[in-house]
């Protein structure tokens, strides 16, 4: 048994770099992108290969093993271990040096992939491979699983591209394995030559054989090359610290050539005929991992085909010789960048909806990447879909139709006895369908727990034992990512879900598309790790936290990842009440983008608010959740009593300004914005006699943010929806106590005066941010009642706040989901942009011939779409696209004590460059109240509400 602290002390002694047994970072490399979990017992991040050979030399003298570790995107279970993770991606994740003449770079393996694309695009250059996870996959782990990607069709596998490596083994040993027996450790050579005739012979000829050890490498005619060898040994022979890569020239220009079939089968015996045309590409996918064909050719299956060429009409004329020589239903040839991107997202995101049948049961990897001939896939892929419904088993193919190589997701029962045998079962008779078709079982990702069981049915007996003694030489002492490859743990042994609760858990949401199982919501996150991507373009947000610490813990997937070993009780101990599943959740900044831009809809944002409600369930809470969680109470305080203007007099005493703010638990670096001394509904008392009685009847939320701090939004939409001829009203204040009407949500009866209960409406946001789902939900049955008299018409109910929007149109129907008005309540919002396209069609807006910078609202991203308001701004002449990620203020987490630096991070990621980058005579348009606070409060700037630009418009008009 080993003494964790001791190990720790032992380890921090010798490694200058983080050094961290604690619950936290073990939790969080509990598992990788597969079905596997294993405890490990520490989690080191070395500064350099010095460290590397110093936790080297303390874990082998103590017999701890080692798992290195770069993205943990792994989908076999290799990138999970019982001993010490070496954590690569924190300090070794360097570009050493970039030679455009010889067409190398030298790297470390914590580098992720796309930082090396960047570097070596202004020179025209490439590295080969790209895995879909391009955004998050380090070099270490591609060469660790010798990765491949979509373009091996022209580039081959990473192991194609590799030149020399430099690694320690686990006795310490500095080697730099290249070509010619470089870096062989001893006793290598000896062995293998004792072995050329099987070597020759017990290894298929095709272009993914992945499986096993590539020790066919190591023959005179392959060169005799000790590093390509060590090309998908998946960490188990030694740790690599450098590698020195090819890169390739890429083509000046590019054309997708999209080809149509009736089904899967039709486009994968197609496949292979393309090759003789040169393609850089044939991935193929079928219609049922499409969340819209919208933009695709007519057809069932498609195989997205590119063509290189020096110039744009070279590119084409590709495209489009591969086109006629394809027997297709339809198809389509895209030259346009930024379409082609999109089209490339439907197919890099695959793995996530793969993860989801269409009736929602869930579906797993573990035959993720099988490879065969590409001339017998679409025998192959008949025969596995036999295969599956002699099972009961369901799943779809899709991948790199060109190689052979398919990658699918089955929906195992891995919850229960019988549904894991079954599993069993499957995995070995379909390993004996990819051996008969002359395929590997791993194609991409590598064997690790998931095949390495069955190489004996691929490779036969003695060509494994050769595989253990290769292993025998390079770690003598196995201390190397034990259990994977060689001498391997059973296929169906640690599975991530053995330790979750088999009852469903007791919760406030109703998590509809996890049948209410809160359990079935933390198990989407399967480990893509989207959320791990440094960079964002287009009006993605994913995941802001993380971009602004480089943490895992910030990230979707560590607080999945948290919580899952919440639930599971083994690491994580005291359940609801754990401290660090709290910590990871206090910097999510609740912005919803996971929802929409995880490939699996992880929603992070309503986890955390169910962790916060059962944490602090019957305990005192920060100050800041009574300061901001009960905003719309104190702000109706003061409208009420007419103290606006004290309040706002008091703020701007400094001493008094500070001593609220920490009574408060606000950031002190934060003004306190000021609140308005007429509310907009008090305004809109005042004057709404004046309104046009005509038109069609839209209701206007008055949301705390508009009512109280920003009632100019309030004004100005009134004054554009008026213009556009709509009838403009408020939501009633009274409930009638017996069967009154208020109608139109103007009139009253006199008894109706006398008999109703008195309230406003309000949507919740505050209290379900700050996990008070209790209050939240009495907040909303409130609401539900004041609204009964306009759900009773068809008028929609225009939300001005996007969060505001969003919490109505989700939040509410999955807090409140035993009553059925809240789905009817949320099926009648709609946005301001919106209502003018649905209310007003023929309507035509001013005309502001403006450039507009500033930023889509993360809430109106993840969750409302803004279609009609990239139409509306284009038909208003506002010029030009709004910022994506998030603001960084988002509602009450900028202002929370501890948030500043994550704040303003966030704030100059995308929304503060784009306003400062934007033309002197652009219009900075910012919808939310908090994006407004934040670039008044860190940029100087004064963002408007959309609504806000139009009325200007008008009155200029």
């Amino acid at each position: 048994m080993t003494d964790q602290r001791e190990l720790a002390a032992a380890l921090r002694a010798a490694v200058r770099g983080e050094v961290d047994l604690g619950v936290t970072a073990r939790a969080l490399t509990t598992m990788d992108a597969s079905n596997y979990r294993r405890i490990p017992l520490g989690v080191v991040a070395p500064r350099d290969a010095d460290d590397v050979a110093a936790a080297l030399a303390v874990c082998r003298e103590r017999g701890v093993p080692v798992v290195p570790r770069g993205g943990g995107t792994s989908i076999a279970g290799q990138a999970t271990g019982t001993g010490i993770v070496l954590d690569f991606t924190r300090h070794m994740n360097r570009l050493l040096s970039l030679d455009p003449e010889a067409g190398t770079a030298v790297v470390q393996p914590g580098l992720v992939l796309d930082r090396l694309q960047e570097a070596a695009a202004p020179h025209g250059l490439r590295f080969g491979p790209d895995p879909s996870t391009h955004g998050r996959c380090t070099l270490g782990g591609m060469i660790g699983n010798n990765s491949c990607g979509s373009h091996s069709v022209a580039w081959g596998t990473t192991a194609d591209n590799v030149r020399t490596l430099s690694v320690i083994t686990a006795r310490g040993e500095r080697l730099r394995p290249g070509p010619g027996w470089a870096g062989a450790p001893a006793g290598l050579r000896a062995l293998v030559e004792g072995e050329w005739a099987r070597l020759r012979t017990g290894f298929p000829d095709l272009p993914r054989r992945i499986s096993g050890y590539a020790v066919d490498a190591l023959l005179p005619e392959n060169r005799a090359d000790v590093a390509r060898s060590l090309c998908g040994s998946e960490g188990t022979l030694a740790v690599l610290t450098e590698a020195e890569l090819t890169l390739v020239r890429a083509p000046r220009a590019r054309a997708l050539a999209v080809l149509a079939y009736a089904d899967e089968s039709g486009a994968a015996q197609a496949a292979a005929g393309l090759l003789p045309y040169g393609p850089l590409t044939v991935e193929g996918m079928a219609a049922d991992l499409v969340p819209s064909a919208a933009g695709l050719p007519r057809g069932g299956a498609w195989l997205f085909v590119e063509a290189g060429g020096d110039t744009g009409a070279e590119a084409r004329a590709a495209a489009e010789a591969i086109v006629r020589a394809a027997d297709v239903v339809d198809a389509l040839v895209v030259t346009d960048p930024a379409r082609q991107r999109t089209l490339w997202r439907i197919r890099e995101d695959a793995s996530g909806p793969a993860t989801r049948m269409p009736d929602g049961s869930e579906a797993w990897p573990g035959w993720e990447d099988c490879a065969v001939p590409p001339a017998r896939l679409g025998d192959y892929l008949r025969d596995f879909r036999a295969l599956l419904a002699e099972h009961g088993l369901r799943g779809t193919p899709y991948g790199h139709f060109g190689d052979g190589c398919i990658h699918v997701r089955i929906d195992f029962d891995l919850l229960t006895g019988p549904g894991v045998a079954r599993f069993r079962r499957f995995s070995e008779e379909l390993a004996d369908l990819v051996v008969a078709h002359g395929g590997s079982l791993s194609g991409e990702h590598g064997d690790g727990q998931a095949r390495a069981e069955l190489l004996p049915r691929m490779y036969g007996a003695e060509t494994v034992a050769l595989f253990e003694r290769v292993k025998g030489v390079w770690d003598p002492d196995g201390l190397l990512n034990p259990g994977m490859l060689v001498r391997p743990a059973p296929l169906d042994a640690d599975l991530r879900f053995s330790a979750l609760p088999r009852e469903p858990v007791d919760v406030a949401f109703g998590y509809p598309a996890d049948a209410g199982d809160f359990s079935a919501a933390v198990r989407r996150c399967v480990g893509v790790a989207k959320c791990r991507t440094t960079s964002v373009s287009g009006s993605a947000v994913m995941c802001p936290s993380f971009r602004a610490t480089g943490e895992e813990e910030h990230s979707t997937r560590g607080r999945a990842r948290l919580l899952h070993e919440m639930l599971a009780g083994e690491l994580v101990t005291d359940g609801w009440r754990s401290t660090e599943v709290r910590d990871a959740l206090d910097l999510c900044l609740s912005c919803k983008g996971c929802r929409s831009d995880c490939p699996v809809g992880v929603d992070m944002a309503t986890y955390k608010a169910e962790f916060l409600h059962h944490h602090y369930a019957g305990r005192r809470r920060p100050a800041a959740h009574y300061a901001m969680g009960w905003l719309p109470v104190w702000l109706s305080w003061a409208a009420r009593t007419r103290t606006a203007g004290v309040a706002n007099a008091l703020a701007s005493v400094r001493p008094l300004a500070r001593a609220a703010k920490r009574m408060g638990g606000i950031a002190g670096e934060r003004e306190i914005p000021s609140l308005a001394t007429e509310p907009f509904s008090r305004w809109w008392r005042r004057r709404r006699r004046s309104a046009e009685d005509d038109g069609p009847l839209v209701v206007l939320w008055p949301d705390t943010f508009t009512e109280h701090l920003s009632p100019s939004v309030g004004r100005a939409a009134v004054r554009v929806l008026e213009a556009a001829g709509m009838r403009v009203v408020l939501p009633p204040t009274l409930r009638p106590r017996s069967g009154g009407c208020v109608g139109d949500a103007r009139s009253r009866s006199p008894l109706s005066l006398l008999t109703a209960r008195r309230g406003r409406v309000c949507c919740g946001l505050t209290y379900i941010s700050t996990g008070q789902l209790d209050r939240a939900r009495a907040v909303l049955r409130r609401t539900l009642d004041l609204l009964e008299p306009v759900l009773a018409t068809d008028a929609p109910l225009v939300v001005l706040e996007p969060s505001c929007a969003a919490a109505l149109r989700t939040d509410a129907p999955e807090l409140v989901h035993d009553d059925p008005r809240a789905a009817q309540l949320a099926s009648r919002v709609v946005t301001f942009a919106e209502t003018l396209e649905r209310y007003a069609p023929d309507w035509t807006p001013p005309a502001v011939n403006r450039p507009v910078t500033g930023q889509t609202h993360c809430h109106q991203h993840a969750l409302l779409g803004d279609g009609p308001d990239r139409r509306l701004r284009e038909a208003a002449g506002l010029t030009g696209e709004l910022a994506g990620g998030c603001c960084g203020l988002a509602g009450n987490f900028g202002f929370e004590r501890g948030h500043e630096d994550v704040s303003r991070a966030c704030a100059e990621e995308q929304l503060l460059p784009s306003v400062r980058e934007a033309p002197q005579d652009a219009v900075v348009q910012a919808d939310g109240f908090s994006c407004r606070t934040q670039l008044e409060q860190l940029g100087g700037v004064r963002g408007r509400h959309l609504a806000e630009i139009l009325a200007e418009a008008l009155e200029e008009e």
